[in-house]
């Protein structure tokens, strides 16, 4: 059974960086899919399908290899 779990990040603003992140979290161990929810100028969504429960501070590793923040939800 697949776990989906939404995180937002934050200093993307094109497609170089939604490709960056998807690169860094697709290695992460279990990940099926990334998708991602572009919002130049704010935080962008990123949904993460995977086969178990992602480790928070390995995403927070994975989006901050890629250059970017991840944000604490509200």
């Amino acid at each position: 059974m697949s776990t989906t779990t939404e995180y937002l990040v934050s200093g993307m603003t094109c497609g170089h960086c939604v490709a960056s992140v998807t690169e860094e979290l697709s290695e992460l161990a279990g990940v099926e899919s990334v998708s991602v929810d572009l919002s130049a100028g704010a935080a962008s969504r990123v949904t993460v399908a995977s086969s178990t429960a992602l480790n928070t501070d390995a995403v927070r590793a994975a989006v901050e290899e890629a250059g970017y923040r991840l944000v604490p939800a509200p």
